[in-house]
């Protein structure tokens, strides 16, 4: 057995949730990831909008209290990864705290769409 996973080699659930709503996927942060978590569920969202053919993914943040440069920088090769399959992704609930944390590590997220929240998200994404 691998250190974090769990008997049999199965991996422990990420603390998101990813539902297909039409041609999107919505995923919910519901905790802070660590490193390994955030290229797990890079993965996972890549696989999941070639198998799904996806147009778009809303990633909301608003339950993470904390977006580190690694974070940052995962998500924003998500967005480039995602584009370059064909789908648009939108980041909804970013914490003033977290803003101001991006701005002054100088993180750049160019690829990036944000919106204040879920439903304006929403209307960010294909339909």
């Amino acid at each position: 057995m691998t250190s974090g996973s769990e008997p049999g080699g199965a991996l422990p659930p990420l603390p998101a949730s990813i539902l297909s709503q039409g041609p999107n996927l919505i995923v919910s942060i519901h905790a802070a990831l660590d490193d390994q978590q955030l290229m797990r569920l890079q993965k996972d969202l890549l696989d999941r909008v070639g198998n799904e053919r996806s147009r778009g993914i809303l990633i909301d943040v608003a339950a993470v209290d904390v977006l580190d440069s690694f974070a940052a920088r995962t998500l924003a090769d998500l967005a480039y990864m995602a584009r370059l399959r064909g789908a648009e992704t939108v980041v909804v609930g970013i914490a003033p705290e977290v803003a101001i944390a991006l701005v002054r590590l100088a993180v750049k997220m160019p690829l990036v769409r944000t919106a204040l929240d879920l439903e304006e998200g929403l209307r960010c994404l294909p339909s």
